[in-house]
């Protein structure tokens, strides 16, 4: 799973795609309506690879947490959390990240990682299946051999 040409954008709804960069602008395509747009160097972007979950023990990369709410639900779409409670939001993520800090992870966190997630979903621009392709299958040797 390869989100890192997958930005957010401060005061703008939604996720992006980069499409180009410059030394003090970039484009960026939104990911619902395919529209581009310039984000200027005074914009605070966010990539989807660099963000991640504290937890109890260490940070959980974003793409992992995508990774097994795709999992949990079976590459369908999860809650709306503008018509979710914040108890139900809290926990269906505790169900996906049982350890992570209740005390740094707000809810408002929380619906932006439903919204994201909704929106690769249901743009269809990921590849889900490529984390799985990328863990080496170990295969131990029971072979005797001669000596």
């Amino acid at each position: 799973m390869d989100i890192k040409d997958f930005i957010a954008i401060s005061g703008q709804p939604g996720l992006f795609k980069l499409v180009s960069q410059g030394k003090s602008i970039m484009v960026a395509e939104n990911l619902e309506t395919g529209k581009r747009m310039p984000v200027h160097s005074t914009s605070h972007v966010s990539s989807m690879e660099e963000i991640a979950i504290f937890t109890d023990t260490e940070d959980k990369p974003l793409k992992d947490v995508f990774f097994e709410i795709y999992q949990k639900e079976e590459g369908k779409t999860i809650l709306d959390p503008k018509k979710s409670t914040n108890e139900q939001i809290k926990d269906y993520f505790a169900t996906v990240l049982p350890g992570y800090d209740r005390n740094k992870v707000y809810v408002s966190d929380m619906k932006k990682i439903y919204t994201w997630y909704n929106i690769l979903v249901t743009t269809g621009k990921v590849d889900w299946t490529k984390d799985e392709e990328q863990e080496p299958a170990k295969e131990e040797n029971t072979e005797n051999v001669e000596q």
